[in-house]
């Protein structure tokens, strides 16, 4: 695999009580940040997997029905914090941006697109195509109010269903195969099954950490990896197979195990989200 470096960016949070994100939690409310993460390739540049909240999040979701969204998970992003702004305090144009992996379409991923019009969009078929053709109520419940999905999405999309399949490496054990997005082995992205239509995680060999392994929302925590611990069945079949999304979880649990050295990250972590600079 060839190596990229990773950057771990912070694009706002949501606060929720922590028994909805793992059994036993209690109803103490946390903070839970939305994630994103910079990939910086020797060849193509610079990368990002996923965005974070965006104000276009704000905006699409003022009017009604929309709104409901907002107060059920009321996003907080301070001035400066979306993605775009970040990039560009960071030499980085959002227009010269030439790839997005997006783990899946549910907003507090995928709201800042619209801010990166040149990037090829890598993402699921499963989960954008349902999208391309929802109406206001269905792309709400999909959790991607509309308005958010770029206008020419259909023609910068790249599926990772249609990617080459390789091999992962075998401390990425019980994973299997990934999906080649760039045909260099640097970003391989891996179906991870449950939590949405459409859900993938990204693996990349880190130049500071080694392997790491984006699972976006395949765990809302480190601690629920490391304990094998789901949400709630109730809450987790509220938006995906709870079912699936267990078998995930239980998978990346035995890959922790079995391997201490690799670095997983899931996209709501308050433990990753304290390796985040300023």
């Amino acid at each position: 695999m060839n190596e990229v470096a990773v950057t771990l960016l912070r694009a706002g949070h949501t606060v929720h009580p922590r028994g909805s994100t793992i059994r036993g939690g209690g109803w103490r409310l946390q903070q839970f940040p939305a994630l994103a993460a910079l990939l910086m390739h020797p060849q193509e540049g610079p990368i990002l997997f996923d965005t974070g909240y965006d104000p276009a999040f704000l905006a699409a979701t003022d009017p009604f029905p929309e709104r409901l969204y907002r107060w059920l998970t009321p996003p907080t992003l301070a001035p400066g914090e979306e993605i775009a702004a970040q990039l560009e305090r960071r030499g980085v144009a959002p227009a010269d941006l030439r790839h997005v992996v997006v783990s899946h379409f549910h907003a507090d991923h995928a709201a800042g697109l619209r801010r990166f019009p040149n990037a090829t969009v890598h993402c699921a078929r499963a989960g954008l195509e349902p999208l391309v053709s929802a109406g206001r109520l269905a792309a709400l419940l999909a959790g991607l109010p509309r308005g958010l999905l770029p206008d020419d999405i259909a023609r910068r999309a790249r599926f990772f269903e249609d990617a080459p399949r390789r091999a992962l490496p075998p401390d990425l054990a019980p994973f299997e195969t990934g999906a080649d997005l760039l045909g260099d082995g640097a970003l391989l992205a891996v179906e991870l099954p449950g939590h949405c239509p459409g859900h993938w995680g990204l693996v990349v060999r880190d130049t500071r950490v080694g392997l790491h392994f984006l699972v976006a929302d395949a765990s809302w925590s480190s601690d629920a990896i490391r304990r094998d611990c789901p949400p709630p069945a109730a809450i987790a079949a509220l938006l995906g197979d709870a079912a699936r999304g267990r078998e995930t979880l239980h998978r990346l649990h035995v890959l922790q195990a079995r391997n201490r050295d690799i670095t997983l990250t899931p996209s709501h972590c308050l433990e990753r989200a304290r390796e985040v600079g300023p």
